[in-house]
């Protein structure tokens, strides 16, 4: 039997319904593992073990409270919370007690979980790393911005945790650390909370070990019970377009090796997968997102480069004041760009119903003075799409490499059911 720390969230949730299983007893489990751990791979900003142990305590004397009940959960350092520091990875920030919980975590807290403490972020949800190692080689990146819910939940601390994404880190650490991580249609989480970067892309989300525990965590903050996957899945009549994307000759060999290697495995299933291309319209894409990102992130942060400008990084000082260099009808054509793609996609989505593509360029890269580069995950976060990773190999490190599976904007349910069906052809 595995370990009480090692038991998927839907699994633990069930015993827990049943009364085979205390929150205190999942709780220790996680904590035990956190003390063994936390040394070697630094997942966790602040933790709170004795206020964890008290809420459990009372859960376990109480009735149940929802899908979440005594699950324990993991908070990206960007989010509020309103009994432990927020830092959002920043000295600027060191200290700071917000006085609410972000809406996500209330509702998460109200669904039953059990916050265990801050994982860390990169600076300000930047490209300045923080202290996490990958858990599955520590001489490794785990990914950013969301890199210590990533690697908590892939060391077994936590069974999943919030994550966010304005570029690519939900999707990327989750690759990098070979668990799942699923960034929603834009908007379905709230995100009023959340240290904002970019208006139009800033998107909350989760990561977790299995396609079921995120849509687990998703159901119970949305109150969208059509998110849980408990349904019989049939992948029979799934029309799958297997997209390489324009950045395709920046994919790393183990990268191409995953995707043609899932090309092959479904199609000797039975399964329609096809490949699909974006039309011209997507090609410069990725340049878009950048400039919508940096126009805004410069102005979301525009306090923090002008008053305690000696308190961020050189490179983030640098990003914020190339964001400002982005000119107004740069940024206004940066997004009649994406809206203009966002119709495209919608037809696409007319001939297939899901499209699968690369996650990470490749395999976590070596070194912690960089957490890797969101390419691949660009366009899809600016198109507002619902996007899913899981394990599809592993690189010549030894090291996982993902493939994401991209559904419509707001056919959430669907894609979970069908990431579902497809992860076990797709992890092999």
């Amino acid at each position: 039997m595995n370990p009480l720390n090692e038991l998927s969230a839907v699994e633990a949730a069930s015993r827990i319904e049943r009364g085979e299983l205390t929150s205190e007893a999942l709780l220790r489990a996680c904590l035990d593992r956190i003390s063994a751990r936390e040394t070697v791979v630094g997942a966790w900003q602040h933790l709170d073990a004795e206020g964890a142990l008290v809420r459990a305590r009372t859960l376990d004397r109480g009735p149940r409270r929802g899908l979440l009940h005594g699950l324990p959960i993991a908070v990206k350092d960007l989010v509020d919370t309103a009994d432990m520091p927020t830092e959002y990875g920043s000295p600027i920030y060191a200290g700071h007690r917000p006085v609410a919980d972000a809406s996500c975590v209330a509702m998460a807290r109200r669904a039953g979980a059990v916050v265990v403490g801050k994982s860390v972020t990169t600076e300000i949800a930047n490209y300045t790393p923080g202290k996490t190692a990958n858990p599955r080689n520590p001489a490794h990146t785990p990914g950013g911005s969301s890199s210590g819910t990533a690697a908590a939940v892939a060391d077994h601390m936590v069974p999943f945790g919030f994550a966010t994404q304005t570029a690519g880190s939900i999707i990327r650490p989750a690759a990098f650390c070979g668990v799942v991580g699923y960034k929603p249609t834009f908007g379905l989480i709230p995100r009023a909370g959340a240290k904002p970067l970019s208006d139009t892309l800033d998107t909350m989300g989760v990561i977790a070990r299995s396609v079921e525990d995120c849509g687990l965590f998703a159901a119970a903050i949305t109150g969208r019970e059509a998110l849980r996957v408990t349904r019989a899945n049939s992948r029979a009549s799934l029309r799958i377009g297997m997209c390489r994307t324009h950045e395709w000759p920046q994919a790393q060999p183990e990268t191409v090796e995953a995707f043609e290697r899932a090309t092959g495995r479904l199609s000797k299933q039975g399964l329609r997968a096809v490949e699909a291309t974006l039309s011209k319209e997507f090609a410069g894409l990725v340049a878009s997102q950048i400039d919508i990102m940096g126009y805004e992130m410069a102005r979301s942060l525009a306090w923090e480069r002008f008053e305690r400008g000696d308190k961020l990084s050189e490179r983030l000082r640098g990003v914020l004041d190339a964001g400002w260099q982005v000119a107004n009808a740069r940024y206004d054509e940066a997004q009649a760009h994406a809206a203009r793609c966002r119709a495209a996609i919608a037809d696409m989505f007319r001939e297939y119903d899901l499209l699968i593509a690369p996650a990470a360029l490749g395999e976590a890269p070596k070194g912690l003075a960089a957490t890797g580069d969101p390419l691949f995950c660009r366009i899809w976060t600016l198109l507002h799409l619902p996007c899913i990773t899981v394990p599809a190999g592993v690189g010549p490190n030894g090291l996982p490499v993902g493939l994401q599976i991209i559904g419509r904007a707001g056919d959430d349910a669907r894609l979970l059911e069908a990431a579902a069906a497809l992860a076990p052809t797709l992890t092999g």
